[in-house]
């Protein structure tokens, strides 16, 4: 029997570091610390942002799509609708495996990004019902971007190091370009971040993410 694409995947997923007291239990204290409370507060704020994204266009208020979680591991990820509704039904990737690293996810000239869409992406707002899956444990606060399955199974065993922790809202890349970044200069971000992973690399990123989403910095 031939194996699915996902077997395949994790399957080729080697040993990962070994990890300190911090990313074992540390880090899932500090999450939940920050998201919890962020989220009630923010509860207000994301009902209005449902009411105007139901008002705006027809479909869901909430976005769900699998994505790969730790060790390549499926889960369901969270955001605010910003397409028209069944914008990604019957949509191709155009991704050359000789020129993955090149490879940019996000355009700016997505026709089929809404007008409240193109408002929630360039502030980050339609990443916060993700505040969700930090506290079912799906994400981390910090860590590399959840990628999609499509460019996921083209990953290479250099690429498939940034599965070897948990997929985070924001991270070193998103400090650094966010969605101007290619695949590969995203990839080497995440790696270096995993390297040095730690408290105070974690506090650095997210103070540095309030600069950048005020900002629109990279924002697509």
């Amino acid at each position: 029997m031939s194996l699915t694409p996902l077997e395949t995947l994790q399957g080729n997923m080697g040993k990962g570091p070994e990890l300190g007291f911090y990313v074992r239990i540390g880090k899932r204290i500090f999450d939940l610390l920050i998201a919890i409370p962020v989220f009630i507060i923010l509860l207000p704020i994301m009902i209005v942002i449902g009411i105007i994204i139901k008002c705006d266009s027809r479909g869901t208020i909430i976005f769900k799509q699998k994505r790969a979680g730790l060790y390549g591991n499926p889960f369901t990820i969270y955001k605010f609708r910003t397409m028209t509704m069944g914008a990604d039904r019957g949509f191709k990737l155009n991704i050359d495996q000789e020129k993955l690293d090149e490879f940019i996810f996000q355009s700016q000239d997505d026709g089929r990004i809404t007008r409240v869409g193109a408002f929630l992406r360039r502030t980050s707002l339609d990443e916060l019902p993700q505040l969700w899956n930090v506290i079912k444990g799906d994400m981390s606060l910090i860590g590399p971007r959840p990628e999609i399955f499509e460019v996921v199974y083209r990953y290479t065993d250099y690429h498939r190091q940034r599965l070897n922790v948990k997929p985070g809202i924001t991270g070193l890349a998103q400090v650094m370009g966010r969605g101007e970044l290619t695949l590969g200069e995203t990839v080497e971000y995440d790696l270096k971040y995993i390297e040095r992973l730690s408290f105070k690399e974690d506090i650095w990123i997210l103070w540095h993410t309030i600069g950048v989403v005020f900002t629109g910095q990279g924002a697509r």
